[in-house]
């Protein structure tokens, strides 16, 4: 294969030094982190790829620490029972894992109750854990973190809703700008007086405050938190819509208001069944749509994605070298999946340089999912045969992995499920094909069918210099270039998958073998 496409040293690049390797990053390959909010305590286990790093363990309980507090000021006591025991079991896991201490942080709920101290007091007695308790700006920036951890040089509003207080923060070039912090929590405006026309004055009049601060964002919107999550559930099955993948969803102001009827008009416990969100999730949504439909109608924004990275990403994000933050999320998680599963790690490099010349006009947001292709190829190899296309075209779908919009996964999917089916009919690709557009389709199978030729040209440097595929779009000639060190390699099966590539490029081929 023909080396000449891309530079063998290429630090900048996305098929520079795997960052995975150096030992900043890799003493972030396993961190744990416990976040305190005033309705769940979780814990979240991060390994592999710092950069995109895979959950290793994830686990929440629904404590509603923040519940009554308006008329108290202090924890809720059965929360407060729930969450110390939660702890208790999360150090108790941690160091089954021999886990680096834990990074516990608290939010809303604790650093305005007025027993918060001795709730830390009790905690640290107990099990050990020290709690850092995070103001509202700091928890707006933190989240913020844990979107650019998915979308690096990203840029809009970043708002982050838990059961206390409503964070809002700009993110441009990758950077977290203004930021503020309000009591639009779900559990506060519950108490709130004079029922709905009560939270709906209250809701406008900070929103109004919240827009002199922050000032004009007509850019995206990025949502943050499990009412978020919860709504855009609820939007989902509205809709009907088939790729249940939260990460990336995208909603417009017209969805917005479309669903926000919906939720009114619902038996509650009936679509939180059909929803799959939990008893104590759907009492809140109510109040949090709410605050949605005036949030969008206060700074109108572009569109509309669900962030699944917040607060614990951002802590993750937070302990990363700059230039480990500076790469992208998709390449990194799919070169550690390519050192960890594939046959020959490294062959992806070389797969990239071969199918290349077919995508000659791809700009560069496609040029990423070729890339990214060609890394997770060969990864799902141990699969039963009859299931490995199944297998790929599932795991780029639903895998845990940044920096994919929703048609991207689908395209990513596809072409890995060619790599090794020529055919996509009776796949699960038919339920999710109308999020793909013909063209891309057409693009996703051809790259299928050349990773499914190309893998079959495992070759050493020596023999792969000078083989090379060569595309003519306007003659629909596929030329393939041979070495006489790679001719033994043109076997029939090789023969016919060169001919069903070309079958999808609706061109003629010829074999040329180098002197």
């Amino acid at each position: 294969m023909d080396s000449s496409a891309e530079p063998e040293h290429d630090p900048h690049g996305m098929f520079g030094h795997p960052l995975f390797d150096d030992p900043k990053a890799r003493a972030l390959s396993r961190v744990g982190v416990v976040d305190i909010g005033s309705n769940s305590v979780r814990l979240v286990v991060f390994d592999g790829a710092a950069r995109s790093p895979a959950y290793f363990y994830n686990e929440k309980l629904m404590c509603a620490l923040g519940a009554g507090m308006s008329d108290t000021g202090r924890l809720n006591p059965a929360g407060r029972e729930r969450a110390l025991q939660a702890l208790k079991r999360f150090q108790a896991l941690a160091e089954g894992m021999n886990l680096p201490p834990l990074t516990v942080v608290a939010t809303a709920a604790v650093r305005e109750a007025d027993d918060g101290p001795e709730f830390q007091e009790d905690v640290l007695r107990e099990t050990g854990l020290r709690i850092w308790v995070i103001g509202g700006e700091e928890e707006a920036r933190l989240s913020a973190q844990g979107v650019l951890l998915g979308w690096p040089g990203s840029y809009g509003l970043v708002c982050d809703i838990g059961g206390s207080s409503m964070e809002l923060a700009e993110i441009s070039d990758g950077r977290v700008g203004r930021r503020i912090s309000s009591n639009l929590g779900p559990l506060k405006l519950r108490d709130i007086k004079g029922g709905q026309k009560g939270r709906e004055t209250h809701i406008k009049e900070v929103m109004s405050k919240l827009v002199d601060h922050m000032g004009a964002q007509r850019d995206r919107l990025f949502l943050v938190g499990g009412s978020w999550r919860a709504i855009a559930r609820i939007d989902m099955h509205r809709r009907g819509y088939p790729l249940h993948v939260l990460h990336e969803y995208r909603m417009d102001k017209k969805s917005v208001s479309q669903t926000v009827k919906y939720i009114k008009a619902s038996d509650l416990e009936e679509l939180r069944q059909a929803c799959g969100v939990s008893t104590a999730r759907m009492e809140l949504v109510p109040y949090a749509a709410e605050v949605l439909k005036r949030l969008v109608q206060t700074f109108t924004p572009k569109d509309i994605a669900i962030s699944s990275y917040g607060i614990r990403e951002g802590l993750l994000y937070e302990q990363m070298p700059q230039e480990l933050r500076e790469r992208d999320p998709l390449i990194e998680a799919c070169r550690f999946a390519e050192a960890k599963d594939a046959r020959l790690p490294g062959f992806g490099k070389k797969l990239f340089r071969f199918v290349t010349p077919l995508f000659s006009a791809a700009d560069k947001s496609r040029t990423r999912l070729i890339k990214a292709a060609c890394l997770l190829h060969d990864v799902s190899w141990r699969a039963h045969p009859d299931y490995r296309a199944e297998t790929c075209f599932d795991n780029a779908t639903r895998a845990n992995l940044g920096g994919l919009k929703h048609s991207e996964r689908v395209f990513l999917g596809l072409a890995l499920l060619h790599r090794y089916k020529n055919k996509r009919e009776g796949t699960r690709f038919e339920e999710l094909e109308g999020l793909l557009s013909e063209k891309a389709t057409q693009e996703a199978e051809v790259l299928g069918k050349a990773l499914r030729f190309g893998s079959m040209l495992w070759m050493s440097d020596a023999s792969a210099d000078g083989t090379a595929l060569e595309w003519k779009p306007r003659k629909k000639l596929l030329r393939l270039k041979l070495t006489r060190e790679s001719v033994p390699l043109y076997g029939e099966v090789a023969e016919a998958r060169f001919l069903s590539l070309a079958t999808s490029l609706g061109a003629e081929t010829e074999v040329v073998v180098k002197r």
